[in-house]
């Protein structure tokens, strides 16, 4: 910076030739870290070792639970109170917008978020019928 900018100068380059410094930098650590992760915490064979808060950690990195159904579930009540409270500022236009939009909003959003879960309750119900079904080692076992 110059003496006399009086502060016109909005970034300096020594600050954008740092954060693009720790940018990378930063990158480099993430995917070392994410690699020692995997093959580390994330072993399959390590899985039945941890109790309490690092099964629930490894269930969570592992996708063996999945949080979108939480956060579908939330989002779709935050739309649709949001519609609700909305289509009453269309009383004082007209009764019948107020309606329309009360009605088929929560019913178009009620139909796109089921969309979406019937979506993850098939992924569910096809996990169940794979945990059911005989592996290929035991079906092989029973043919000899």
């Amino acid at each position: 910076m110059r003496y006399g900018s009086y502060g016109t100068e909005l970034v300096s380059s020594n600050s954008t030739t740092s954060a693009g410094v720790w940018t990378i930098v930063s990158l480099l650590v993430a995917i070392c870290a994410a690699i020692v992760l995997y093959f580390t915490f994330l072993n399959k064979n390590n899985a039945k070792n941890y109790q309490g808060f690092t099964k629930k950690l490894y269930d969570f990195l592992a996708f063996s639970t999945l949080s979108l159904e939480a956060i579908l579930k939330i989002c779709y009540l935050v739309i649709a109170i949001f519609i609700t409270i909305t289509s009453f500022s269309f009383i004082s236009t007209s009764i019948i917008a107020f309606l329309l939009y009360l009605v088929i909003g929560n019913v178009i959003v009620r139909i796109l978020f089921e969309s979406a879960l019937l979506i993850i309750m098939i992924y569910h119900k096809l996990n169940e019928i794979n945990e059911k079904m005989p592996s290929k080692k035991e079906s092989k076992k029973e043919e000899k």
